[in-house]
């Protein structure tokens, strides 16, 4: 079962997020705070997967009231190969359709393969046209990958 995510989720996503060999997880954004501020901001739009009564999938998704953008798109290693992901894709999508967005981007790390496979199997489009670029305005939001 698809449905939106709230903060009552976030233990069970958090989990997950760790489970995921080579996540970003941030100290700030990703805390359960930083969590709850986006949902505040985006409460229609993130999206959990659930299954045997446990959150197997997730998608923090949310707009700007242009331009929607996923992030943390990650479906447990087990449950994998079964349309999880793309039924939370469509799921947030047509959440963003409702509240006016026409178009979604998201970043996938390079070395992300099996990311980076399953955006471009479900349709999605690499930019090659652009240069994304990041400045840190607070240097307390300590980035660490799950490398196990």
């Amino acid at each position: 079962m698809v449905r939106t995510m709230t903060i009552g989720d976030y233990e069970e996503v958090s989990l997950l997020w760790h489970k995921i060999k080579g996540f970003s997880i941030r100290s700030i954004d990703d805390s359960k705070e930083g969590v709850a501020r986006f949902l505040r901001r985006n409460p229609d739009t993130s999206v959990v997967a659930v299954e045997d009564s446990r959150v197997v999938g997730a998608i923090l998704c949310g707009h700007d009231g242009r331009r929607g953008c996923m992030y943390h798109v990650c479906v447990d290693p087990a449950y994998r190969m079964r349309g999880i992901g793309k039924s939370m894709v469509v799921f947030a999508m047509n959440a963003l359709k409702k509240e006016g967005i026409s178009k979604v981007s998201l970043i996938a790390f390079t070395k992300n393969d099996v990311g980076n496979t399953f955006w471009r199997c479900i349709g999605w489009t690499k930019r090659e046209d652009l240069n994304y670029y990041d400045f840190v305005l607070n240097g307390e939001n300590i980035e660490r990958f799950i490398t196990y």
